[in-house]
């Protein structure tokens, strides 16, 4: 990246946050902190109102924005592939504004990177294994997401309607922390005050939700950062498996004790918490070699003891017929 190029680039890096450390950009850009002083100095010098606090780092003065700037085609095809995960990955409410921020961006492009976007849009697709769903799940609004992105940052108090994973409806008031991905659904983890405890709600679930405009106080909460170190220490006992299967292996089977999966074109990697090693590797055995354990070592010794015990086991049958 040229310096031109790099100064474009830092003024658009201070303008997408309230505040912005001198060693964040160093490592962003690759390079030292003495160019970062340099440059911001560059900046201040073409007239850019930045300012600065000690030991925090720099900031633009509010009120000053730079004029409008293209996309590269680069950027423009990450945003379509972006665009592809939230139509799979999200509710009605993200899709909804994702689709309006796509139109802004594809209206400042010029004539060729428009035809870009549009020759590319039919050869990208993102596989998504389905939900679990339950009887009458499917009625559910799901289009939730943004209301609790809006009570996570404000931290108000949420009402709920819920069903559970008992198929229970249960109405209660929770205090969000933050959003969580995994097992093919959003989950909302939060404060449940009819329980008095931390809950993981799937947002799909959710029937009815009313942000109060009630600010939460007089508790320290948990960060989701700090809410999944202290879930995985009282559950030291499971065991994390990571393990790639062929997608056409499938045949739509239910991933139990999954965390994550990602997507690898025709195949996925899945990252399962269990608490039994020879369980999964038995259940492991009926995908034969379309399922590949990239770790723990025990789990594919143990497939492969299983699979050893097999062949002696139908060598010594053949062998007495």
């Amino acid at each position: 990246m040229n310096r031109i190029d790099r100064l474009t680039a830092m003024l658009i890096h201070l303008q997408s946050k309230k505040i912005v450390k001198a060693e964040e950009m160093a490592d962003r850009f690759e390079i030292s902190l003495r160019t970062v002083y340099r440059d911001v100095k560059a900046l201040m010098e073409a007239g850019v109102p930045i300012g600065s606090e000690a030991g925090k780092g720099y900031f633009v003065v509010d009120g000053y924005h730079l004029p409008p700037v293209m996309f590269t085609q680069d950027e423009a095809g990450a945003m379509l592939l972006a665009g592809k995960f939230v139509e799979k990955m999200t509710d009605k409410s993200i899709r909804t504004a994702f689709e309006s921020a796509m139109y802004k961006i594809k209206a400042v492009l010029n004539e060729t990177e428009k035809e870009h976007l549009e020759n590319l849009q039919s050869h990208i697709e993102v596989y998504a294994s389905p939900k679990t769903m339950v009887p009458g799940q499917a009625d559910f609004p799901d289009h939730f997401i943004t209301d609790i992105q809006r009570a996570v940052v404000q931290k108000n108090v949420v009402q709920l309607e819920y069903l559970s994973n008992h198929e229970e409806e249960t109405q209660r008031d929770v205090e969000p922390i933050g959003l969580f991905y995994y097992s093919s659904a959003w989950h909302l983890i939060a404060w449940c005050r009819m329980r008095n405890g931390y809950r993981d709600f799937r947002a799909d679930r959710i029937k009815k939700l009313v942000n109060t405009g009630k600010p939460y106080e007089g508790r320290n909460l948990l960060t989701l950062k700090e809410y999944f170190q202290s879930m995985f220490q009282n559950n030291r006992g499971l065991i994390k498996v990571i393990v790639v299967f062929e997608k056409a292996s499938l045949q739509d089977r239910p991933f139990y004790g999954s965390i994550s999966q990602t997507d690898l074109g025709d195949k996925i990697q899945v990252e399962f918490m269990v608490d039994s090693i020879h369980y999964m590797a038995r259940w492991l055995l009926m995908f034969g070699t379309k399922a590949t354990i990239l770790e723990p070592e025990e789990l594919k010794t143990r497939v492969a003891d299983i699979t050893e015990e097999l062949y002696n086991h139908y060598n010594r049958v053949i062998t007495e017929v």
